[in-house]
């Protein structure tokens, strides 16, 4: 009789690492909320920036980086396809519930500053998240605030402030989105919170 316990075991494929599971889904979620409640308070904030660049409004693009946190941050943590941009484009609903002078233009706003995100992670095929990456993805997402901004509300803004202001948002988004949450996944990945995921197990490289 064969002994059918020497036989191989076959061995159920692994998941995907591009495939999103019930995990990732609920941490970008939970990450996302998270970060919309600091956009509505980054919001409130703007009046008095836009009081203090009254003079030259163009200085106001400096500012703008907090509002890229969340696809940077959650693209730097799950590390799977629409990372970035389901992230920024839920924190951006969660500032709109709560209230911003921005009205409903948050939505394209977070999905124009999310994709900005996402086409960095795309161009290194969601595998290298390391600060270069992290900086680059903050950056074009403050390219794509700059120009979306240009067209919704500093349509009589002169060329040259437009150029000067897309130039600051992307220097803002790859300081504060791209810096600050490079270094915001790295101290998460040291507590252990992102055990279940790779960026828990290799941090941000």
């Amino acid at each position: 009789m064969k002994d059918l316990s020497a036989a191989p075991r076959r061995s159920r494929p692994a998941a995907s690492g591009r495939t999103w599971r019930v995990v990732d889904i609920v941490v970008a979620s939970v990450l996302a909320v998270a970060v919309g409640v600091i956009f509505w308070a980054w919001g409130l904030g703007y009046a008095g920036i836009s009081a203090l660049t009254s003079a030259f409004p163009p200085l106001a693009g400096l500012y703008a980086g907090g509002w890229l946190i969340a696809g940077v941050l959650g693209g730097l943590i799950i590390r799977r396809p629409g990372a970035a941009l389901y992230c920024e484009m839920l924190a951006a609903a969660v500032s709109g519930v709560l209230g911003t002078q921005f009205g409903l233009t948050v939505l394209l706003s977070g999905f124009l500053q999310g994709l900005g995100a996402e086409l960095v992670f795309l161009l290194f095929l969601y595998r290298r998240f390391s600060l270069p990456v992290a900086l680059l993805a903050g950056m074009l997402s403050g390219v794509f605030l700059g120009l979306s901004e240009n067209v919704l509300y500093n349509v009589e803004w002169a060329a040259q402030w437009k150029l000067l202001y897309v130039l600051l948002t992307a220097v803002s988004g790859a300081l504060l989105a791209g810096g600050l949450s490079w270094l915001a996944a790295r101290a998460l990945a040291r507590t252990g919170a992102l055990a279940p995921f790779a960026s828990g197990r290799t941090g941000t490289a």
